[in-house]
């Protein structure tokens, strides 16, 4: 396939914290682990019944939190996420619409200053009729006495103001694989190439009309 010289996420990450010298490049980290849960999501999606991940994720059916019937694909789906954040030593906690409370980095893995909040597959009822779906995420300063103490997080450190956030996003698995990302400065759409495994800017200046 040509060359394209449309920069890859990882790429339009760099040049966004060139404009900020004192960035450490765990934000960078972080949100490149979750785009690898996107793609793994992706997969997981195009395989539909043919992947054995389609109904309800146990008998009788499990309840999120938003009183919500659990899909396979949602209790999959939340497992990517956490298992590709958990290790990285970028965040100090996670919360997700599929889990009941917080939750905890293992004690085998170094904390982080951020934490991760998701809806690792909003739409899932749509899965059976083949209807697009996706993910979406946000991503939070820790605060302070739970970066200095190494406390475990608690459900107040995550009620923070949207203006508190130091990235947000949402993926969408359809036709194509898209995930759409800001950073603080505007907003950037990448879509999946599927050739080489990676997002590619595709929407650089996405704007409502």
């Amino acid at each position: 396939m040509p060359l394209s010289k449309r920069p890859t996420l990882t790429q339009y990450l760099i040049e966004q914290r060139r404009h900020f010298p004192q960035a450490s490049g765990e934000l960078n980290a972080l949100i490149l682990d979750v785009s690898i849960a996107c793609k793994a999501i992706a997969r997981a999606v195009a395989c539909g019944e043919l992947g054995g991940n389609l109904g309800v994720a146990a008998a009788g059916g499990a309840i999120n939190v938003q009183g919500e019937v659990q899909k396979k694909l949602d209790v999959i789906s939340n497992e990517m996420f956490v298992r590709t954040a958990e290790w990285s030593g970028n965040v100090a906690g996670m919360a997700s619409e599929e889990m009941a409370g917080p939750y905890q980095i293992p004690e085998a893995y170094p904390r982080g200053k951020y934490l991760l909040v998701f809806d690792p597959l909003d739409g899932s009822s749509n899965i059976d009729v083949n209807v697009s779906v996706g993910s979406i995420v946000s991503i939070l300063r820790a605060p302070e006495d739970v970066i200095d103490s190494g406390r475990d997080v608690v459900e107040a450190d995550f009620l923070q103001p949207g203006s508190a956030q130091v990235a947000a996003g949402y993926a969408l698995y359809g036709p194509t694989t898209m995930l759409v990302l800001t950073v603080g400065n505007g907003v950037a759409g990448f879509t999946l190439d599927l050739n080489l495994g990676e997002f590619k800017l595709t929407h650089a200046d996405i704007r409502a009309p």
